[in-house]
């Protein structure tokens, strides 16, 4: 069957190629119009696409002009919402003539403020030297009272003189009388011996220490008539029976020709309360001594001074010294004439009340109370 068909298709197809000369002629015009037909569609999507860039771009426009209206529209609520605000502070500020008025009082004000400072500033003016001046008043009782009751030359000398610096600071002629009693105390201190109340004080305690180790001379056997035999051993140079002198002279002696008292020894509990008493004499004079009491200061020492002699013996040299020594402070002053303050702080006081400032205050306080009794009423 093939090879059958195959002739007839070669027929065909023998047939078929003279027509193809014929159909080729009219092709250039066919390609002329499917170019502009493509042509024509390209320039129209491209006019389509220019149109829908140019909707979405103002569509785009129309979006920012609806933003910023509405930042506007917020804008213009906020600054409507500040009008209320400021018109309601506005209306909660005082009126023109409310605010002349409290402009005309703090002017007033200000002008009351400066006349009180001026005043203020005249007042401590004056007053420093009020206060000096009384100062200088209290200084001088000061000293007054320093030589009444302890009798502190120094310190009563240094008093006086910062009272005088005070006076003659002022620089005022009227102060003269004044400064001349402080001048007088002055002299009159300074030539006035203190006595050394600490250092009589400080060796009467080293007496009580030594008082309180004092001790009695023990008698010790003499054999000075030559009438005991020594029958001493060759080794040692000394007899027997003079030892035993010696020991028992310690406990008593008997003396047939004394020319003087014979003080019993002390011992135990009797020499306890001799250094006792002794001590507590001394004590008493330290304290007379400290205090300026002349009186009980010499009594005392001549109580220890008994107490010495009757029972301790002149020949030990521990009594003896310590009785000399007390003879030596009985000598000591303890008390001086203190001189009398009373006519320069009685001249002070008549400065004072003669000056500007005490003349000035008794002026002004009956102006100061007139205020007060109207702001009572």
């Amino acid at each position: 069957m093939s090879e059958v068909d195959s002739p007839k298709q070669e027929q065909h197809t023998v047939a078929a190629e003279p027509a193809t000369p014929a159909s080729s002629a009219p092709a250039p015009r066919g390609n002329g119009l499917a170019a502009l037909a493509l042509l024509v569609g390209a320039a129209g999507v491209a006019v389509g696409g220019w149109g829908l860039w140019q909707v979405r771009s103002l569509e785009t426009r129309d979006q920012q002009q609806l933003n910023i209206v509405e930042d506007a529209r917020g804008q213009t609520r906020a600054l409507a919402q500040r009008e209320q605000l400021l018109t309601a502070r506005l209306a909660e500020l005082p009126s023109a003539a409310e605010l002349d008025e409290r402009r005309r009082l703090l002017i007033d004000l200000q002008g009351d403020q400066q006349q009180l400072r001026q005043r203020l500033e005249t007042i401590l003016g004056a007053s420093r030297k009020d206060w000096r001046l009384a100062e200088a008043e209290h200084l001088l009782r000061l000293a007054s009272l320093r030589l009444s009751a302890l009798q502190d030359i120094y310190s009563a000398t240094a008093l006086v003189q910062a009272a005088d610096d005070i006076l003659r600071e002022q620089d005022d002629p009227a102060a003269y009388a004044a400064r001349e009693q402080l001048a007088k105390s002055l002299v009159a201190l300074r030539t006035t011996e203190q006595p050394d109340r600490t250092g009589l004080f400080l060796q009467l305690g080293a007496l009580r220490e030594q008082a309180t180790q004092l001790n009695p001379l023990v008698p010790a056997f003499e054999d000075k008539g030559g009438v005991l035999l020594d029958m001493a051993a060759e080794g040692d140079g000394r007899s027997r029976w003079s030892e035993w002198l010696e020991k028992l002279s310690h406990y008593f002696r008997i003396q047939l020709n004394a020319d003087q008292d014979i003080k019993p020894l002390l011992s135990g509990q009797n020499l306890s309360r001799v250094r006792l008493a002794l001590s507590l004499a001394l004590e008493q004079a330290q304290w007379g001594a400290l205090h300026g009491q002349t009186q009980v200061y010499q009594q005392s020492l001549r109580q220890a001074r008994d107490v010495l002699q009757g029972h301790f013996n002149q020949e030990n040299p521990d009594s003896r010294a310590l009785l000399a020594r007390i003879d030596e402070l009985a000598g000591k002053p303890v008390e001086v004439q203190a001189p009398d303050l009373a006519p320069a702080l009685t001249a002070l006081q008549a400065y004072l009340q003669r000056s500007p400032g005490a003349a000035a205050a008794e002026v002004e306080e009956p102006a100061a109370t007139e205020p007060a009794k109207e702001a009572g009423q």
